[in-house]
């Protein structure tokens, strides 16, 4: 209950705090974060939950189902197939690179097995693109980076989970590895993801059913919590699942998808912000006591070492403009997958299970309160209308803005 009261609380300031925080540099995660933070063991003491209680599991797999299904049906196949390349170089060459650079740093720094120090890569591996909501949600930053940050942060929480089943089971010492489980898994939940909603689709456009444009949105809603039973029922991948299902809706039902866009997005908020505020609960001023300064130099290199590096070397070639790579690269936060596959890693019972969960856990921190506190800064950036003067200097460099003329009135770029 008192959880629940101080949810309610935090929500009211939040909703209050919102047209603010959509112009600065305030971010309702960070909010959320800090209440969770204050009410936990380590300070006010109101709430006592642990890493290990199913309550905070179920809770951050929920928050990550809705994410993944609302994410999917903001892009129908028509819309990846057209613009996939970009998508297509960060999931193909970027994910397993950060993996890489982050299990290196791992291993250097923080001191980790190469075995310990490859499965925390694979967890910090999912970008999300929650906490960079005023870049992926403004119209003023290129379509083609808010497609690519949208596309690559739903596809990859489901392709880093072999990776991280893979790598605990070989961190754990087990060298029967179960691939034709793992691929059937990952299959299942594509099937499920394609399956249900074509199914409910079609009922529904049959001359026995007719829907309401009352119930309109709730069609979705039945269509992924079948998708989420089914998933759990079979141990298909849910997430997955969940990505898939949401891209079928937006592939073949547009009315369906347009009635459920602003409802879907306000539920997966509601969770989102749930998860972020029992997962600050699980933080203590003792924790941030036992991370250590190699910790937290792991945690910030992570940040701006992994990703930048490993998109810089994805992206050769590519055509993307400067400043369209370096925000890319920056935002590439970590979020509700992280957590949840660094709770399937705290309840392994590996010997490094704590040492690699409290490290998953700071780089979580450090990146909600960077990237939920720089994305409007940075989304800024792309709207010529606020351009400083000085600026002028280098617009040259992303071929989507153009250089001030001269006194006489000619284009400098001879254009």
């Amino acid at each position: 209950m008192t959880l629940l009261l101080v949810f309610a609380a935090v929500l009211l300031v939040a909703v209050l705090l919102s047209a603010l925080a959509h112009r600065t540099v305030l971010s309702t995660a960070v909010l959320f974060l800090v209440a969770g933070f204050l009410i936990g063991d380590g300070v006010l003491g109101l709430v006592q939950v642990t890493p290990r209680s199913s309550e905070v599991a179920t809770l951050a797999e929920l928050a990550l189902f809705a994410v993944l299904f609302t994410d999917g049906m903001r892009v129908g196949w028509h819309d990846l197939r057209s613009a996939w390349r970009l998508p297509g170089r960060a999931l193909g060459w970027g994910l397993p690179l950060t993996l890489l650079v982050t299990a290196g740093l791992a291993h250097s720094v923080a001191g980790l097995g190469w075995p310990e120090a490859l499965l925390l890569g694979a967890v910090l591996a999912p970008t999300d693109p929650v906490f960079a909501a005023a870049l992926v949600g403004n119209d003023k930053v290129p379509a083609r980076l808010r497609h690519l940050l949208n596309v690559e942060s739903g596809v990859n929480d489901g392709l880093a989970l072999p990776f991280v089943v893979v790598l605990l089971a070989v961190a754990a010492g087990s060298h029967d590895l179960h691939l034709p489980a793992l691929t059937s898994e990952l299959l299942l939940g594509i099937g499920i993801g394609i399956a249900v909603p074509w199914v409910a689709i079609r009922l529904e456009r049959t001359r026995l059913f007719a829907v309401s444009d009352q119930y309109l949105p709730l069609n979705a809603v039945a269509i992924g919590l079948l998708v989420l039973a089914l998933g759990k029922a079979t141990h298909a991948n849910l997430f997955l699942a969940a990505f898939t299902a949401g891209i079928t809706v937006a592939t073949i039902a547009q009315r369906e998808r347009q009635a459920f866009e602003h409802f879907g997005e306000l539920i997966a908020e509601l969770l989102k912000l749930a998860a972020l505020l029992v997962f600050g609960a699980l933080l203590s001023p003792a924790f941030f006591g036992t991370i250590g300064w190699a910790g937290w130099v792991f945690a910030l290199l992570a940040l701006v070492l992994a990703r930048p590096l490993a998109l810089w070397i994805s992206f050769l070639g590519a055509g993307l403009g400067l400043r369209e790579q370096a925000a890319a690269a920056w935002f590439g936060p970590k979020g509700f997958a992280s957590v949840v596959y660094g709770l399937l890693v705290l309840t392994s019972g590996i010997a490094a299970s704590q040492r690699v969960f409290d490290l998953v856990a700071v780089t979580i921190v450090l990146s909600i309160v960077l990237h939920s506190s720089t994305d409007v800064v940075i989304a800024r950036g792309f709207d010529e209308r606020r351009l400083p003067g000085w600026r002028s200097r280098w617009e040259w460099r992303d071929h989507r803005l153009k250089r001030r003329p001269s006194a006489t009135g000619a284009d400098p770029d001879g254009a």
